[in-house]
């Protein structure tokens, strides 16, 4: 016998606005497993939405949304946390304050209370974070001190010691390097409980049980990881377009025949008329036969057009089935660049790494390296001095920051990036915008008040359109703020690109799909030429 499906968290007509009226959720239901599911969805389609709605943080406008049991979240921003410490991040913080007042001499009964049987609280703590490779740390170590990777890891022990039974996970991977991902991959497959994770992570998404996706018609959840719910996707959608293209064959046909049988019935009641007036036929007769001709003329014309109104709504059907393409459509100008042409040097000591023409470059090295470092470099001249340095040979170099924070906040989206293409037309810049999915109001609003992904869609809308054509542009972390679906796009672009890259990421699977050239490696002892992720030595060309 089969065991029952008990859901983890159940939406039930959820639906939310915010007070403004802006409908963000619209009458959701589905349900969250007790497994691992990995939850995707094009940008602000409401996922961060949906997680504060079941963390309570928010209330519903109407539905509900319930979890069974306790609830546990690792927000992807928990390094801004103010004043925290590894303590905080183990939840351990009011025991180890107790502790310590109690051994500095306090007889407070609730230093007691608070410590209850945790006597060993620095010894347990310690071996969790030694079991993650985290045995330097202390637990009064300030988060200002750690690395992106480390405070993740912490993080994660933290919710591991005692597991609520849903956790939710808020993109845990980013701007982590290739070591970290891997083992918060591998604690993620053996997470305690109900798990929900948010992440533009394919090998993270992969190893989820199920794919949920939240989408303008609603929660619909896929048994599989990402890939194979990919794969499931395109050719379900492959499926509902023959259905449309169909449909859309059928409806005309049906107006053609109509346009047919009106032509029939406009010729037999003109050669009614002409009998007539020829009085070829006794009026009495006449007046028969125009009497059945109008009815069964009627009865043909009502078939007809209950003919054509279901072929319509078979029209309707099919095309609620075909997605909206929400992803970006970029064209990239031509810089127009010689292959020969020197963009960007690179020193190393007694080494020399040149970039020519529209070569793509990935540089890779571990959290604080100093690779965002280094790109700064090659944008602004600074920092001479370091250990590598870099500098460009072009001054038609453009940049996309990770932090996105070169921005004139109170600017509008529309004068951001006419800043970068200052000859175009506003009507011009308007139609390129909407290729970002930037429309309507949305382009007349200051930057300081978008989302992130609004945000990462301006400035590389910035980078790209500008004119003239940059001939080297210089990524950092592109993806961190993207949906796959974007992702997809920002490939496809910078694939046909003829600029120079240089670009830094985590994101090997976006690496590879970027059809990079060379591989460069920071490391404390400088800067070297090394495989790719997952090519052989032996199959790597360094020239």
């Amino acid at each position: 016998m089969s065991t029952p499906f008990h859901p983890a968290v159940v939406l039930d007509g959820l639906t939310f606005a915010w007070p403004d009226g802006t409908s963000v959720l619209a009458d959701v239901s589905g349900t969250f497993g007790r497994g691992r599911t990995g939850l995707v969805g094009a940008n602000g389609v409401g996922k961060s939405t949906l997680l504060r709605l079941a963390l309570g943080d928010l209330t519903p406008t109407s539905g509900s949304i319930t979890v069974d049991g306790s609830i546990a979240h690792l927000d992807q921003f928990v390094h801004r946390r103010s004043g925290a410490t590894v303590a905080d991040l183990l939840g351990v913080r009011t025991v180890v304050d107790a502790l310590t007042a109690v051994e500095g001499g306090s007889t407070d009964v609730a230093h007691f209370d608070a410590i209850g049987d945790a006597w060993d609280v620095h010894e347990r703590s310690e071996a969790d974070l030694a079991a993650l490779g985290l045995d330097t740390l202390t637990l009064d170590r300030p988060l200002t001190t750690l690395s992106g990777g480390e405070i993740v890891l912490a993080a994660l022990a933290g919710l591991r010691r005692e597991p609520a039974d849903v956790t939710v996970l808020d993109e845990p991977t980013n701007n982590l390097d290739r070591s970290t991902r891997s083992r918060v991959h591998d604690l993620v497959a053996t997470w305690p409980g109900a798990l929900i994770v948010v992440s533009h992570d394919v090998a993270l998404l992969d190893r989820m049980e199920d794919t949920a996706e939240l989408h303008s018609g609603g929660l619909t959840t896929f048994g599989g990881g990402y890939s194979a719910w990919r794969e499931h996707l395109l050719a379900e959608q492959e499926a509902a377009e023959q259905t449309l293209r169909t449909a859309e064959q059928k409806l005309r046909a049906e107006k053609r025949q109509r346009q047919e049988v009106e032509t029939r019935l406009a010729h037999r009641s003109k050669q009614g008329a002409k009998a007539a007036r020829e009085k070829r036929v006794p009026k009495i007769l006449l007046n028969t036969r125009k009497f059945k001709s109008e009815n069964s003329m009627a009865k043909v014309r009502g078939t007809q057009e209950a003919r054509i109104d279901e072929a319509r709504q078979a029209v309707d059907t099919a095309a609620e089935a075909v997605r909206e393409d929400r992803t970006i459509r970029i064209d990239l100008p031509d810089p127009r660049l010689s292959p020969r042409r020197r963009l960007v040097e690179l020193t190393s000591g007694d080494t020399v790494v040149e970039v020519r023409g529209p070569e793509r470059v990935a540089l890779m090295g571990r959290n604080g390296i100093g690779k965002t470092r280094l790109l700064r470099q090659l944008v602004r001249g600074t920092d001479t001095d370091a250990p590598v340095s870099g500098v460009a040979l072009t001054d038609r170099i453009g940049h996309l920051d990770q932090r996105l924070d070169d921005f004139d906040e109170a600017a509008s989206v529309l004068d951001t990036v006419r800043s970068a293409c200052p000859d175009a037309p506003p009507g011009q810049v308007r139609g390129q915008l909407a290729r970002f999915l930037l429309r309507g109001e949305e382009i007349a609003r200051p930057v300081g008040t978008l989302s992130g992904g609004e945000r990462f869609r301006v400035a590389l809308a910035r980078l790209l359109l500008a004119d003239p054509a940059h001939e080297l542009l210089v990524l950092d972390e592109p993806t961190n703020n993207l949906d796959l679906d974007s992702i997809d796009a920002l490939v496809s672009a910078l694939w046909s690109s003829r600029s120079g890259l240089v670009v830094v990421s985590h994101d090997d699977d976006f690496l590879e799909r970027l059809g990079i050239d060379r591989w460069l490696e920071l490391t404390e002892d400088g800067l070297a030429e090394v495989a790719g992720p997952g090519i052989p030595e032996e199959d790597q060309t360094v020239d």
